[in-house]
C-alpha cells in the first residue's frame, strides 16, 4: 500500500492510501481537481515534455485553467495565477536550448529566494512549469482527451446548482475572482 500526503486548499494535511503504483496518478488527479497538492514546486518549476503542453492535465499538480476577466488563459495553483509564455530556442556558444512554453508569474516579496529567477533588469519571477523537448508522456495528458482538448471542469451535483440551472460555483465565479 502506498501513501500520499496532500495539502488541502485550506492548508490541512491529509494522508491518502493508494492501492498500487498504477493507481497513483488517478489519485493525484482526483484530489488535484479539488486544488489539493502533494509536494512542493521544485526550483525552476516542474519539467515536462513540450508535446504534453496542449493537453496537460493540470489536476496532477493541484492546478487548473482559468480565464481572467480580460480573456487571458492562466493557470491557478495555490492561490497564484501563472501566465503562459513562449520561449524561443537559444543557440549560442554558451548555451543551446530548444523552444519552450513556460508558466510563470512575477515574484512576490514573500516568495523564498530559492524559487525566484532573475530576468532582464531587476524583475524576478517564479516558474510553475516549463514544457521543453523530451518525448510525449501520455500519463500527463488529460484522460480520455485528445491533444487539442482542454480540461473540463468536474460535473457538479444537482444540489449544487443555483436558481436558473447554473451551478453555484459558476454564479460565484461571475461575481469574484478566485484569488
Amino acid at each position: 500500500m502506498l501513501h500520499i500526503e496532500f495539502i488541502t486548499d485550506l492548508g490541512a494535511k491529509v494522508t491518502v492510501d493508494v492501492e498500487s503504483v498504477d493507481k497513483l496518478l488517478d489519485v493525484q488527479r482526483q484530489y488535484g481537481r479539488l486544488g489539493w497538492t502533494s509536494g512542493e514546486v521544485p526550483p525552476g518549476g516542474y519539467q515536462f515534455p513540450l508535446e504534453n503542453e496542449p493537453d496537460f492535465d493540470w489536476s496532477l499538480i493541484g492546478a487548473r485553467k482559468w480565464t481572467s476577466p480580460d480573456g487571458e488563459e492562466m493557470i491557478l495553483h495555490r492561490g497564484h495565477a501563472y501566465r503562459r509564455r513562449e520561449l524561443e530556442a537559444v543557440d549560442s556558444r554558451k548555451m543551446k536550448l530548444p523552444a519552450a512554453v513556460k508558466y510563470s508569474r512575477g515574484a512576490k516579496n514573500t516568495d523564498p529566494e530559492h524559487v525566484r529567477e532573475k530576468a532582464d533588469g531587476e524583475f524576478e519571477y517564479v516558474t510553475l512549469a516549463i514544457f521543453r523537448g523530451g518525448k510525449r508522456q501520455e500519463r500527463y495528458a488529460v484522460p480520455g482527451g485528445n491533444r487539442a482538448s482542454t480540461q473540463a471542469a468536474p460535473a457538479r451535483p444537482a444540489a449544487a446548482r443555483a436558481p436558473g440551472g447554473r451551478s453555484s460555483a459558476a454564479a460565484v465565479q461571475d461575481e469574484e475572482t478566485p484569488f
